[in-house]
Formats: structure tokens, sequence, C-alpha cells
């Protein structure tokens, strides 16, 4: 008896604990028990009007997926595994059909940029670029925010903008260090700087293809929907990195001195001029001594992986190419893999390839179409549904859809129906297309809507609440410009 009496307590405590633990479970994933509820009712509804089966599940996957992405009750890469289960039990895909959607050019392009971030983050080149910064613009602050500005811009549009961020982090603390030990006395200095950072990473990642996984997703989807070999008219979907530059670089630069402005206008900086600040620059400058022959080397390397893109990608492909870099860089020892092994983010890759192999089923399966469909009949009462205010409704749902998940995943998502919301309405894709990829950047409003974002906002020296400060500003300067450009500029390059 004495024994059972010892037992049962322990009995108790263990079903409590475990009662605890289930209590625990479902409470950190109720977001995802949602997700699952809601995908189940809409499977069980009938099929809307004028859209087929396999199209209804697309879009229900879709929409769980998006759930997923904002709440985040499970690593992201795990939501990208499950669109790829999804697509072959729910959509009754081959497997073999699902991982040919899963790779392509695009796909590679994104694993093969990340790789490149990581081998040029190695050589630590930071305070270098900061002195260069400073001595293209003179001391004034101003003049050295709007430089951070642009040679981040120019750094985002190659590299991608978290790679930039991270090398140019130091950069900013280093130059706020120098002027205050403390942060209390150059608020207003730090917040111009590292916000900086972030919106020039931010506006420069739309310039280039390589400047964001967002870009060549688009690249991809006008290949794969509209480029026929046969017919040479389509070939204007073949869009190269050039080709890009020329629709896209313009609208990084016109922003590039507002941004300045609108920052001055909401953060008053303490200091006008950092003299001081840039003379102990330079001191650490002639510490470090001149650079290697393997800083020199890998700066050539990339330079003429630059030069093969804007060649050679037509005939190899932007993927190619980078993986080709990627290569280089390890075969001449300026990294290590084991360095691009832990440097590299896999899930991501994983996730770009899951959210566009199931943008190319939502085009497949007439999903896209019926969206398209109904989202022209709402325009069309507020006479919205043709040319600029088209142009308009597609950057602001974009703007909305982009600050609730990341920018490739909202381009894979949209993409295809902003194409087919073109075609439909006899409008070009290619302009829809670009306004798309380009509003998708427009992500201002938390910490967390950006990489570079998240970045600058670790260095402690910034609330959440100034991101939304200056972010609204922000994504009604950007979205005016977009505009602007679409209106006037854009149709001088189809002439």
């Amino acid at each position: 008896m004495a024994l059972l009496n010892i037992r049962r307590p322990n009995l108790r405590f263990s079903r409590s604990r475990n009662l605890r633990g289930i209590a625990y479970f479902l409470a950190e994933k109720r977001w995802l028990l949602i997700a699952f509820i809601i995908g189940g009712i809409l499977f069980a509804l009938p099929t809307p009007e004028g859209l087929t089966v396999e199209g209804k599940n697309v879009m229900i996957m879709a929409l769980v997926a998006v759930i997923l992405f904002i709440t985040e009750p499970v690593p992201l890469p795990a939501v990208a595994l499950m669109i790829i289960i999804g697509e072959v039990l729910i959509l009754k895909k081959e497997s073999s059909e699902v991982a040919q959607s899963l790779m392509g050019d695009s796909v590679l392009f994104i694993m093969g940029s990340l790789m490149l971030a990581v081998a040029i983050v190695k050589q630590k080149l930071d305070t270098r670029i900061a002195y260069m910064i400073v001595q293209m613009t003179g001391t004034g602050i101003f003049g050295i925010c709007m430089g951070v500005t642009f040679v981040c811009g120019m750094l985002a549009s190659i590299i991608g903008e978290h790679t930039v961020a991270a090398m140019m982090l130091p950069v900013a603390i280093m130059l706020i260090t120098l002027t205050s030990d403390n942060p209390k006395e150059v608020k207003g200095l730090a917040a111009v700087l590292l916000f900086s950072i972030s919106y020039g990473c931010a506006i420069g990642g739309i310039g280039t293809p390589s400047g964001g996984a967002r870009n060549a997703i688009m690249i991809g989807y006008w290949k794969d929907f509209f480029f026929d070999p046969t017919n040479p008219e389509t070939r204007q979907y073949l869009v190269n990195y050039i080709g890009w530059m020329k629709y896209a670089f313009p609208v990084f630069l016109l922003q590039v001195p507002f941004v300045t402005m609108i920052l001055f206008f909401t953060f008053k900086p303490e200091r006008k001029n950092l003299k001081r600040a840039v003379a102990k620059l330079r001191k650490r400058i002639d510490e470090q001594g001149k650079m290697g022959s393997g800083d020199w080397m890998a700066i050539t390397l990339f330079t003429i992986t630059l030069i093969a893109w804007v060649t050679l990608s037509d005939k190899y492909g932007l993927g190619t190419i980078a993986i080709m870099g990627a290569t280089a860089f390890l075969v001449l020892g300026l990294v290590r893999w084991d360095d691009l092994n832990s440097g590299v983010n896999w899930g991501v890759v994983w996730l770009y390839a899951a959210t566009i192999s199931l943008g190319v089923q939502m085009q497949n399966s007439g999903a896209a179409e019926w969206i398209s469909n109904s989202f022209l009949a709402v325009l069309g009462p507020m006479h919205m549904d043709h040319g600029l205010p088209l142009s308009a409704a597609t950057a602001i749902l974009t703007t909305l859809v982009t600050n609730t998940m990341s920018a490739g995943a909202a381009v894979a998502v949209l993409g295809p129906i902003t194409l087919r919301t073109a075609q439909l309405a006899g409008e070009d894709p290619l302009i829809l297309g670009y306004v798309t990829a380009i509003a998708s950047s427009f992500a201002y409003f938390t910490a967390a809507a950006h990489p570079a974002f998240l970045i600058v906002y670790a260095s402690g020296y910034l609330k959440a609440k100034d991101f939304f400060k200056i972010g609204w500003r922000m994504a009604i300067m950007s979205m005016a410009i977009l505009l602007v450009v679409s209106a006037v500029y854009w149709p001088l390059l189809a002439k």
C-alpha cells in the first residue's frame, strides 16, 4: 500500500506535466492549427464558378502558406517543404515534375548570389569603404549620409542587401562612436546614419537582377510565361542584366537624395560635421596597411563575375554564372566550403524554390487568371483597370503584401497574378512586372520588413517605432517616383 501511495502522486504529477506540455504546444502552434483549419474548411467548400478544382487547391495552398509566412509558427523552410509535399499529395503532381520546377535558373542565381556574398564579406573591407565614402562626400553629415545611401544602394544592387548591411553597420557604428561615447548625445546622428544604410540597401536592391531574389524571380516568370523560342516577337520577355537596369536603376538613383532629405526632416542629427571622427578613421586605415593580394584577387574575381552577368547572361543564364563565380572563389582558396556552408542560409534557397514552384502552379492551373479577373472586376468601377491607375493599384497591393512577408515570396505569389492581369487588361506584362518587383522593396513599416532593417535594428541605437515613423514617408516617396518613372520614362524605352 505504501508503494501504491507513493506512485499515485507521481502519476498525477506526470499527467499534469503532460497536459501542460500539450497546452504549451497548442499555444505555440496555434497559428499552424488555425491555418490548417482554414485550409480544410476551404477545401470542403464548392469550387467557385470559372475556377478549376486544381486552381482552387493551389489558391488554398497559397493562402495557408501566406498565413504561415506572416505568423511563423514553424520555421519558414518548413513551410517550403510543406508546399513541396502539397504539390505532390494535393495537386497530384509527379514528384519528378515538382523537383524540376524547384531548380530553375532563378533559384541557381539566388543560391550562387548568397555564396558570393559570403565570399565578399570574408575580405573585411568595411573600414576602407567607410573612408572611401568620406573622401567622396567630405565630412559634412548630410553629404556622408547621402554617400552612405548611394554606396549601400550600389553594393546592394550587386550582392544583396543583407550582405551590404552586415558590411556597412560597423562603418556607421564606427563613425557614431568616434563622434561620442554616449548614445543619448548622438541619437539623431545615429538614426540618420543607420537608416541611410537600411534604406540604401532597400532601394538599391531593385537596381539590377543580382540585387535581390525578387528580381530573378520576375525575370524567370517572364521567360517561362511569355518567351517562345520559335517566335522572335517574344524575345523582349527574355530580359537580361542590362535590360533590367535600363528600367529599374533610374528608380533607385532618383530616390537617393529624397531618402536623405526625408531622414533629416524626420530625425535631427546633433552634429553637422564629423571632422574628428574622420581623422580617427584615417588613423585606423593607416594602421591596417595596404590591401593584400587576396583582397585584390577577390575584387578582380567578383568584377569578372559581374561582367559575365552583363555580357553572357543571355547565353548561360544568371544562375550558372553566379555558381561559376562562387566555384572560382572556392578553387582559388579565397573562401572555404565550411564558410559557405555555415554562412549561406540554405533554408532561404528552399523557401524561394518552393514559392516559385507554387507560383508556376498558379499560372498553369488557371488560378492566376481567375484572381486577375476578380481583381480587374473590383478596379473597373473605379476606372483603375488600365494604364497608370492599374500600375498604382498593383504597386499598392504589392506594398501591402510585401510588408507581411519577404519580397521574394511576395513576388513569387503575386507575379503570376499581376502578369496575367496585364494580359487581360491589354497592358504590357513587362511594365506591370517591373512595378510588382520594384514595389516589393517598399516594405518599410517594421524592423522585420527587410533583412537590412533587422541588422541595423540589432545595433541597439534604434527603436521599433522609429521604423514606422520614417517608413510611411518613405513609402509615399518611393511609390510616387515609381509611378512617375513608369508613366514618363518607361514608355520611351519601348519605342
